[in-house]
Formats: structure tokens, sequence, C-alpha cells
């Protein structure tokens, strides 16, 4: 038999241990870092120096979270290691499990002999929807036409699978060659996006390498913005039903399914 001063004290140990454990900070959820996937620069001669071009892709491996105000640094060195060209390029945030296309241009007074893509951390917020909730916007009748001087002129519509207007989009074009290989690209923007009512994109892509055989085009669409609210508003108004037409033909006068069962039946 237990006494009771014992109880007492065991009732005090067990209250002391459930407040200890209630007060420890639950575990802090560890995201992955952005990892940029891909990159590729361009440098032509131009007439107060070089145009230095650039694409990249980012990718975000976690599917809960907006990776936002994320900015790449482009830098350029010259044969001799000598920095002489560098600059900040502010990105849009990048989709729960999805990835960023971006493309930018800068100028230098000396040829830079190579060029690097590097990128800050990114802030990191929760997500109000799944990942799955966050469409794509479609694009068709995408034209790759090469240029006489050698760059490519790309025309097609881009699409809103939401039921909210989209006020803005980016639309970049990556170029690749028959083994995948990122050549180049280029991007533009649409503005009032409705569903059903597909605005038309025109950009150029030039300056890539001598040589390069551009096999494939690769076009994404994007809400801009340093953070995710404009994907965010667009998911959270819902998309448009797939089926929104409704059926011209007439009904069975007989259920199928219905006289299948009843066959079975008897």
């Amino acid at each position: 038999m237990i006494s009771r001063s014992r109880t007492v004290s065991l009732l005090a140990l067990g209250a002391i241990c459930l407040s200890g454990c209630a007060s420890e900070p639950p575990p802090v959820q560890k995201l992955k870092p952005l990892a940029l996937k891909e990159q590729a620069s361009n440098i032509v001669k131009s007439a107060d120096g070089y145009a230095v071009n650039w694409a990249g892709v980012l990718s975000n491996a976690n599917p809960w979270h907006f990776g936002e105000h994320v900015v790449a640094t482009i830098v350029g060195h010259d044969a001799k290691g000598a920095e002489v060209v560098r600059m900040d390029q502010p990105l849009d945030a990048v989709p729960p499990g999805g990835s960023l296309a971006f493309t930018g241009q800068a100028s230098a007074a000396v040829k830079p002999a190579k060029v690097t893509i590097q990128y800050r951390p990114a802030q990191w917020r929760p997500a109000a929807r799944i990942a799955s909730a966050f469409q794509r916007f479609p694009i068709s009748r995408v034209q790759t036409l090469r240029q006489k001087d050698g760059s490519y002129l790309i025309t097609g519509y881009v699409g809103n699978p939401y039921q909210l207007s989209a006020s803005s989009l980016v639309v970049n074009a990556l170029l690749r060659d028959k083994a995948g290989k990122l050549l180049g690209g280029g991007s533009t923007f649409v503005d009032d996006v409705k569903a059903g009512r597909p605005p038309r994109f025109i950009l150029t892509v030039s300056g890539l390498p001598a040589g390069a055989k551009v096999d494939r085009t690769e076009i994404t669409a994007r809400t801009w913005g340093s953070t995710g609210r404009p994907f965010e508003d667009l998911a959270l108004a819902g998309a448009v039903p797939i089926h929104t037409v409704k059926p011209t033909t007439e009904p069975f006068v007989v259920d199928r399914s219905t006289a299948i069962v009843s066959e079975h039946k008897e």
C-alpha cells in the first residue's frame, strides 16, 4: 500500500513533467534551399561594349512554402579574373513544389570571359493551398521563327485556368538544343489575362552562341512580383471547371447502367 505522502509526491512529480514537456517549443520544420538547376549565358558585341544575356531555372522542393524575395546576382569576370559586370536581379516568387525560369541582360564595357549566377536565400512563407492547387498557365499555338540576324522571334498565347482575372503575367521562353541543353532565353509581359480569352505574346531571343541549333522552345508563364500573393489569390478564387459546355446529344431512353444492374439481378 502506497502512503499518502508518497502519492502526493508522485502526483507533483508528474505535474512538473507535464508542465515541462508542454513548455518545450515544437520542432522547427527544416526547409530545403532553392536549387539553381540550370544556367546559361551569352555575350555579344554591342554599340557601347558588350551585351551579357543570361537564363536560369530555380527549383523549389518544398511543397508547402513559397520562396519569396529572391535576388539573383550575375557576375562577370574577364580573362584575368577582374570583375567587369555585376547586377542584382529581383526575381518573382517561386511556387511551392515548382520552379522559376528567369532571364536578363546587362551591359559591360569589357568582354567577360566567365559569367556566373548566384542567388540570395529565399524568405519562406507557408502557402494557403496545396501545391496541386497552383495550376500552370496553359500555353498554346507557339511558333519559333529564326530571323536573318540569328535571333529568334517567338509568339504564342497564354491562358488563365482560374476564375479570377490575372492582372499581369510574365512569359519566359527557354531555348534548348537537341540534347536538352539550355542555350538562352527571353521574357515579356501580358496583362489582364481572363479565363477563356488568352492574349498573344511576342518576344525575341538574341545573342545565342554562333552555330547553336535550337531544337525546342520551352514556354512558361507566372504571376509577377516578389511574393506569392498574386498566385495565391488566383488559387483561392478557384479554377474554372473543365467541363463548361452543356451536352448537345439527347439522353438515353433507358439508363444503360440501370438496365445492366436489373439484368444481373434477374
